[in-house]
């Protein structure tokens, strides 16, 4: 493979060990990061999203009925994951949730538009 030199799991280490060392006895700084968390975090919200994609598959392209309240837990469990990976990073969930209001206010101030979208201005992300 072009793109895997080998070295991804001692860069994985070097990380952790990074955050290890840094924040062994003060969790209270605000640029704490739990590696740990966040690849869990990423690992579960990737399979529950996985999971409630192939419900609304099945619902849509298998003709079988959405049962809501499984779809419901299944979101639910999507926002633990999102909420788990914000909690590792030391992110307040209000402020990313606000923040991407404000993101598509500024790229959307009259509404959704397919223009605006498929020509964003430079440095929109």
């Amino acid at each position: 493979m072009r793109t895997n030199d080998g070295k991804a799991s001692d860069r994985l280490i070097g990380k952790m060990q990074e955050y290890d060392m840094k924040f062994a006895n003060d969790h209270s700084d605000n640029d704490c990061v739990d590696i740990g968390g966040i690849f869990n975090a990423c690992l579960g919200l990737s399979g529950e999203v996985g999971e409630f994609n192939d419900m609304i598959k099945k619902w849509v392209f298998h003709e079988k009925e959405l049962d809501m309240e499984h779809a419901k837990k299944e979101a639910g469990d999507i926002l633990w994951y999102v909420v788990m990976l914000c909690e590792s990073f030391g992110w307040n969930m209000e402020e990313i949730m606000q923040m991407n209001v404000d993101k598509l206010k500024a790229r959307y101030p009259e509404g959704f538009d397919v223009e605006r979208a498929n020509n964003r201005a430079e440095g929109d992300v």
